[in-house]
């Protein structure tokens, strides 16, 4: 790997024959920094690094890069992961910093794919972005590329991050280039992602930025590499994709909440209307989790004066969801003649999405909270989850398989983990009573007319 400064072969505003740029981008005469090496950041990092064979990630956790460093993956569930960086470590392709300006250095790509934090009035917070670009604005020189893969409000790189790098290290656009390429990865399947699972978008802030990143990511990714008009479009695309899927959910959910109106399972009609080519109506459920999809729309809610009724409508529909759901647990108690200050409940699943030990914005503790308020004496069970306190501080207690009661009243469906689907729930029944299941993923239907069962389900009439 290269210890040289500035000897790396620059692509921006290169004269070289666009063989010759590709040449040199695989054959690592490019040296690369890939900024932030968590969940995200480490797949792409690794990704780079199989692609050129040089590539220094930076990351402010030396325990992380001291570990990065003896070859040992830190991001757990990532197939392929483990394997792909011992590989690299061990034939020098991938080395690990904990100063991102040593990293700013040496580099003539900077990618850069760290969090974009919400702030306490849930607006987007740019100050880790921000001062990743000071860092690398240290070391900039002519001919370098700086790309942002981090999500970002539209405008984020002409308005506040190109300034940074033009008045941090003296050049001007045209010297550099910048473009905003976003990621499109979830979790549990980053490398497949990275890799082609999805065409990748490009914008740059000039013509010359554009054409750089696509000459990088068609060397990462083997699907189509889809060029936009600039850094903002490039932008609006990830934050698109976010608000969509909120939107189309806020939607599901509210259609679900008129089952007892309609008298129909709202999903049944749902799964028939989406036959038709043009309807594409999203699941209703629990509620809404993870670090995209809640906090997205306000990306656009928060940075902007026009007005944003529809997504403001989503939102508020999509964080009421848990509550919906908990709620729905204490009818059912209620119908079964249970008083809920006397009743016990069980929780299946904490984690925001099967398979992935990730809790932000979960709908299992505003619904844990919930049921905790009403009175239920509530156990939870997540085989995935290892983040515990949260839910104990909500007045849970966690148990494993082996830890649940003999019997509860009520059982509460959140997240479908894998681990639950040889769980016999009848079996959980009071001996007096019928035990009330309250089915937030769609996924317990078969319980349905259960003799043992008071089924109640999001969208489904029971």
């Amino acid at each position: 790997m290269s210890e040289a400064v500035n000897t790396g072969t620059p692509l921006y505003g290169s004269e070289a024959s666009a063989d010759d740029q590709q040449t040199a981008f695989t054959n690592g005469e490019v040296p690369v920094a890939v900024y932030g090496l968590g969940k995200m950041g480490l797949p792409l990092a690794s990704v780079y690094a199989e692609v050129t064979g040089n590539v220094t990630g930076a990351d402010v956790d030396p325990d992380v890069v001291a570990g990065l460093n003896a070859g040992e993956n830190h991001i757990a569930g990532e197939p392929g992961l483990d394997e792909l960086v011992d590989d690299l470590v061990s034939r020098d392709a991938f080395r690990a910093v904990a100063d991102p300006k040593e990293a700013a250095t040496d580099a003539r790509v900077h990618v850069v794919i760290v969090p974009t934090l919400i702030d306490d009035n849930g607006a987007p917070d740019l100050s880790i972005v921000e001062s990743v670009m000071r860092d690398i604005a240290s070391g900039l020189e002519e001919g370098d590329m700086v790309i942002a893969e981090s999500t970002l409000p539209p405008r984020s790189c002409v308005d506040r991050l190109l300034p940074i790098l033009e008045d941090e290290s003296g050049l001007e656009l045209g010297e550099f280039g910048l473009a905003f390429c976003p990621e499109r990865t979830s979790s549990g399947r980053a490398l497949e992602d990275i890799r082609g699972a999805y065409p990748k978008i490009v914008g740059g802030a000039d013509e010359e930025s554009t054409r750089v990143a696509e000459l990088i990511y068609g060397h990462l990714n083997t699907n189509e590499i889809i060029t936009v008009s600039d850094t903002t479009t490039a932008e609006a695309v990830k934050v698109f994709e976010g608000v969509y899927r909120d939107v189309n959910i806020g939607l599901a959910n509210e259609l679900a909440q008129h089952t007892e109106a309609f008298d129909i399972d709202v999903t049944e009609a749902i799964e028939a209307a989406n036959t038709q080519p043009f309807c594409e109506i999203h699941a209703p459920g629990a509620g809404v989790g993870g670090h995209c999809i809640p906090y997205y729309p306000r990306f656009i809610m928060k940075e902007f004066d026009t007005e944003t009724p529809v997504m403001r409508a989503a939102r508020d529909t999509n964080d009421e969801m848990p509550l919906y759901t908990a709620d729905h647990a204490v009818d059912g108690l209620h119908a079964e003649g249970v008083d809920p200050a006397e009743s016990t409940a069980l929780v299946l699943g904490l984690t925001y999405r099967p398979g992935v030990d990730e809790i932000r914005a979960t709908p299992a503790l505003p619904l844990v909270e919930r049921l905790v308020e009403e009175g239920v004496d509530v156990d939870a069970v997540d085989p995935v989850n290892t983040h515990t306190e949260p839910f104990e501080a909500a007045g849970a207690n966690l148990v494993d398989l082996d830890g649940v009661a003999e019997t509860y009243d009520a059982v509460v469906l959140v997240t479908p983990q894998e681990a639950f689907d040889d769980l016999d729930l009848t079996s959980l029944a009071p001996q007096d009573g019928r035990l009330v299941v309250v089915d937030g993923r769609q996924s317990l239907t078969e319980l349905r007319g259960h003799d043992a069962v008071h089924y109640r389900g999001v969208g489904v009439n029971v």
